[in-house]
């Protein structure tokens, strides 16, 4: 069955017309397509215009063949006036002068020098535009006077066409500069807003991976550290169980369970908003920080804690969390049995200066590296910051960082000070 076509209204026709003349003015004439079929057949109106003039006009001779053959000669090089528009106006030129200076019709030749004229102004810059007209008028009043001055005299006062067509080339051209330069910057802005998407999207990806790593890098370590010591008071003397001991444990890891299982809950719900990405919850803050160290304690970590800071920014209170949950995991992972932890933050010289030693043996030499102080130093430069970490002198690690405080961030009261 065929397809039923809507019926097609004169509206809807002069509109498909109008949006064609549009686009072919607005359209640069160097880059348009078809530009030699189209001007072939400009050429061809042309000159069936031409031989009309000739034929009914009476401003001179009716051409005979000599005649005739520079009419039409002189509008072929139209073919190509796009392409080399001020060689084909001295094409067209060089055939009129000799018409014109041999009395045939007048009129009829002044079609292919319009043409020739508009497009040079269209498509040259100004000052080309105004040498050129100054040239053409000059060599036809030229031309007149050498036939008569009453000639001469009508040639200048039909000057004002000539005037009034290069001014329009040169509007046309400016007008089309003035569109392609609001197509140019729509488009960049388009770009812009594209990369700036993609941008955002790769920032939200990092920070939901560093959020995640550190989650769950600290949850399942302290599980694993409280389940074995549930498994070690279970197997060490069964006949003398300490049941007490065994369920504070396993309490311990049923906390741990839920407190990752809401900060997870929280993270995930990120991934699926469609609102802005700057509706989120409430970032984790310095005020956390005493949590971060009893889960430690649990793990059989000894922390003392010296906190000397004011409020901070909401961003810098958050990376400072992240980096000390991840820094108190490595401590309990790879310090070894019951280490000793010194966790410092100091406010000084408008920075946090945060400090988290420990006395246990490090990390295993020639182990496979993770992710943890990879992410830990991008905390530090997502708010300007710098992160150190390596073995100390006399034995254990250390991670230091500095984060900038802003202006904005900075409070008047004290979060805390005190030593655990």
């Amino acid at each position: 069955m065929m397809p039923v076509q809507a019926p097609t209204t004169p509206s809807a026709t002069w509109s498909r017309t109008a949006e064609r003349i549009m686009a072919a003015i607005n359209r640069d004439p160097l880059t348009a397509p078809h530009a030699i079929r189209n001007d072939a057949l400009l050429a061809v109106l042309t000159a069936a215009l031409a031989v009309v003039l000739a034929l009914f006009v009476d401003d001179g001779r009716r051409p005979d063949a000599l005649g005739w053959a520079l009419l039409l000669v002189s509008h072929v090089p139209l073919v190509w006036r796009r392409r080399r528009p001020v060689p084909v106006l001295l094409a067209v030129v060089a055939c009129v002068v000799p018409y014109h200076f041999l009395g045939y019709t007048h009129t009829a030749a002044t079609q292919a020098a319009y043409v020739a004229l508009y497009t040079v102004a269209v498509t040259g810059r100004p000052l080309r535009t105004v040498l050129v007209g100054i040239g053409v008028l000059t060599l036809s009043v030229s031309v007149m006077l050498t036939i008569s001055a009453h000639e001469a005299l009508g040639l200048l006062k039909a000057s004002g066409w000539v005037v009034a067509l290069l001014f329009l080339g040169v509007d046309v051209r400016f007008y089309r500069q003035y569109v392609a330069s609001i197509v140019e910057r729509a488009e960049r802005a388009e770009r812009t807003r594209e990369e700036e998407a993609r941008r955002r999207v790769a920032e939200e990806r990092l920070r939901i991976a560093r959020d995640l790593h550190d989650l769950l890098a600290h949850s399942i370590t302290l599980i694993g550290v409280q389940t074995s010591v549930a498994a070690h008071v279970l197997s060490a003397d069964p006949e003398r169980l300490d049941r007490e001991t065994v369920a504070k444990a396993l309490d311990d890891i049923a906390e741990t369970c839920r407190s990752a299982r809401g900060e997870l809950r929280t993270t995930l719900e990120v991934l699926r908003e469609h609102g802005p990405p700057d509706a989120r919850g409430p970032l984790p803050g310095l005020d956390g920080l005493t949590d971060l160290a009893e889960a430690a304690r649990l793990a059989g970590a000894r922390v003392e804690q010296t906190v000397r800071i004011r409020q901070a920014p909401p961003a810098v209170g958050a990376a400072a969390y992240r980096i000390l949950q991840e820094a108190l995991t490595n401590a309990v992972r790879h310090a070894g049995p019951g280490p000793a932890v010194r966790v410092d933050l100091v406010e000084r010289e408008g920075a946090l200066h945060l400090s988290v030693s420990d006395d246990g043996t490090g990390p295993v030499p020639g182990g496979t590296p993770g992710f943890g102080l990879v992410g830990m130093r991008e905390r530090a430069r997502s708010v300007g910051g710098t992160l150190d970490a390596g073995p100390r002198a006399d034995g254990g690690f250390e991670v230091t960082a500095v984060l900038p405080l802003t202006k904005t961030g900075t409070g008047t009261g004290t979060m805390g000070e005190g030593t655990g």
